[in-house]
């Protein structure tokens, strides 16, 4: 038995994941599934365990995401996901904010209903190709020119893998409209405790009765760890080795993948 399945006492709840640890995204399918991830969703199904897919994907809606992972194989449901779009959304309607939109052309959707006219702050995602330098100088114009300029950033990663590599994530970019402006982004999406929080809430648990398994050692396993859960980084996706010896964060296990975390959070509850 790993020696981190002792800490397991009193888990009711599993927060998954999605790219690196589901899944490769990337190619003509538009991923590929890592193996045995499908049936270790499936186990965690029928085990009893409430179940939480938490992600930073900002380059579809929710719901075309979701189609994409049914159609991998993957027993999802789009009310089963946390994701930023819909959550910056809630607070652009509290905040009375009209955002500038800098995303990938396929999230759009998410903002359908929010009031964008005379922008009064931007809203930076993962916009893949329309990372430009028109399009971020536009971006900066729109920042620099407001009297309390308001950044919000859905995510903050620094790189993710498709299967042709690394790729690099938002958070390089949030971080340019940053030092240019001389703000500070508020961040919705992984690392942000309130983002965890929300996926908590939504399964009934504590964060003491959580664990949190991914890829990424800071925003996954690192801001699972601030909010008082438990978490695992998996050998796969945008891990590498120098992520066990990371200066400030350190996963309460690692494993090879998803299949043998579920195996042995599975193994444990069951003694």
């Amino acid at each position: 038995m790993a020696g981190w399945a002792k800490h397991l006492a009193g888990i009711k709840g599993v927060v998954l994941d999605i790219s690196g640890v589901l899944y490769d995204s990337g190619g003509e399918g538009g991923g590929v599934p890592i193996p045995g991830s499908i049936e270790a969703v499936k186990k965690i199904k029928t085990s009893g365990l409430k179940l939480r897919f938490c992600t930073n994907e900002t380059q579809a809606t929710r719901e075309k995401f979701v189609e994409k992972l049914q159609r991998l194989g993957f027993d999802i449901a789009v009310n089963e996901v946390t994701a930023p779009a819909p959550a910056a959304c809630l607070i652009l309607k509290e905040r009375n904010l009209r955002p500038h939109l800098l995303v990938h052309d396929d999230v759009i959707p998410e903002f359908a209903d929010v009031d964008k006219a005379n922008p009064n702050c931007v809203v930076v995602g993962d916009a893949a190709d329309n990372f430009s330098y028109k399009n971020l100088n536009e971006t900066f114009r729109v920042l620099i020119g407001l009297e309390n300029p308001v950044l919000i950033s859905l995510g903050k990663g620094r790189y993710y893998k498709e299967t042709d590599g690394l790729k690099l994530d938002v958070g390089v970019y949030m971080k340019a409209l940053e030092y240019a402006c001389d703000i500070q982004a508020e961040v919705v999406g992984k690392p942000a405790k309130m983002f965890f929080q929300s996926a908590l809430r939504e399964m009934g648990v504590e964060p003491h009765q959580a664990i949190m398994i991914g890829d990424d050692i800071v925003n996954d396993v690192g801001g699972a760890q601030q909010c008082g859960m438990k978490a695992l980084q998996v050998r796969t996706g945008k891990y590498r080795p120098c992520d066990e010896q990371h200066p400030k964060v350190k996963a309460d296990g690692y494993v090879d993948n998803l299949a043998e975390a579920v195996d042995v959070i599975l193994k444990q509850l069951c003694e």
